[in-house]
């Protein structure tokens, strides 16, 4: 049956945020930037540890015993902290709850492609600052008067991170907006602007358990920020669903906080392999940006992206690429295990000439 167009004339048509292929087959999968190593133990010992009341009850709405936990860790206040369904669900609260006025607010325009998703659901007017030519940002740029500041640090898809100093510089810029670093991938990177929280009132810092923690099937996300602006986040958060975490994902991730060890080998190994992989990619010809995320942002001048993407599929290796002119002859590679890079780069060897 076709719908009349009467009533679409009122219903909200938005151009969807698409995500990485997730194949069901046993594939070397390097597409979405999942972590390839495993949660920390404390994770899956959890799980032995679940009540009964704890499927049958509603969890929390507080989330407190994860608020609690990085409050600790982040040495901030319990107040200070909002966690939600990953940091997708985080974010678009955020973009629901902040952006409100009239200007428009500003992204690059190579970046999370969500951004834009959630910009038009909730009718946000934005103006997208052009990337350099080495797909940095131009912090000059975000002078300009607008409605709020957001962009990833390391940025997505290019990789690239900026300094503390440098998100301190659009801060000062900006006293009068509400500025959010989306920190993804800051534990591959250096250091977070959470350091920033307590000087500027207008900061928010946003991270997740999906990439370093291993944690993408979970959905936990988290804001930092003062007291104030978590406390708008929740009033908007409680009019919509109060029970947004289940129990499950509170006690993981407050489980996942307790072996920091396990945390900083599993980054160290990630960092590792990346820098080596970046290096074997260069030596085939490969341009690469420098990378200090948990994946590469890489071209080739002899060879067309769409092309090779699709023969990297068709071998089971999967990884990322999108038609947007911008970014149209790069592909983005998620860092596996060291075996599952082996054989990416064999498969470039054989392709390309060792």
């Amino acid at each position: 049956m076709t719908v009349r167009k009467e009533l679409l004339n009122n219903i909200r048509i938005v151009d969807p945020y698409v995500p990485g292929e997730q194949p069901r087959q046993k594939v070397v999968k390097l597409n979405t930037n999942e972590n390839p190593y495993p949660p920390a133990p404390e994770v899956k010992a959890v799980f032995d540890e679940l009540k009964e009341d704890e499927f049958r009850l509603y969890p929390d709405p507080t989330s407190g015993k994860l608020i609690k936990a990085l409050a600790d860790q982040l040495k901030v206040g319990e107040d200070q902290i909002f966690v939600g369904v990953g940091s997708d669900d985080v974010l678009s609260l955020c973009f629901l709850t902040f952006f409100n006025s009239e200007k428009p607010i500003l992204f690059p325009d190579i970046t999370y492609s969500f951004y834009q998703v959630w910009a038009n659901l909730y009718r946000i007017p934005y103006v997208c600052p052009k990337l350099d030519g080495k797909f940095r940002i131009v912090k000059e740029d975000y002078y300009k008067v607008n409605g709020g500041i957001i962009f990833p640090n390391p940025n997505a898809p290019t990789a690239i991170y900026e300094e503390v100093d440098f998100i301190e510089d659009i801060l000062r810029h900006n006293r009068d907006n509400i500025v959010i670093i989306d920190e993804a991938y800051v534990d591959f990177a250096g250091k977070s602007a959470i350091s920033l929280i307590d000087r500027y009132d207008n900061l928010i810092v946003t991270q997740t358990f999906s990439k370093s923690r291993s944690m993408a099937g979970m959905r936990i996300g988290y804001a930092v920020s003062n007291p104030e602006l978590i406390r708008c986040l929740n009033d908007v958060k409680y009019s919509f669903n109060s029970y947004t975490m289940s129990c499950a994902a509170i006690s993981c991730g407050a489980a996942a906080l307790e072996n920091t060890e396990y945390f900083k080998t599993n980054i160290s190994k990630i960092v590792q392999t990346r820098e080596n992989v970046k290096e074997q990619l260069r030596d085939l010809g490969f341009e690469c940006t420098d990378s200090k995320a948990n994946f590469l942002f890489v071209t080739h001048p002899r060879y067309d992206a769409l092309k090779l993407f699709e023969e990297l599929k068709e071998a089971g290796i999967y990884v990322r690429h999108w038609n947007d002119p911008k970014i149209k002859d790069y592909l983005r590679i998620t860092i596996g295990t060291d075996e599952e890079m082996k054989i990416f780069l064999d498969f470039l060897k054989k392709k390309i000439g060792a």
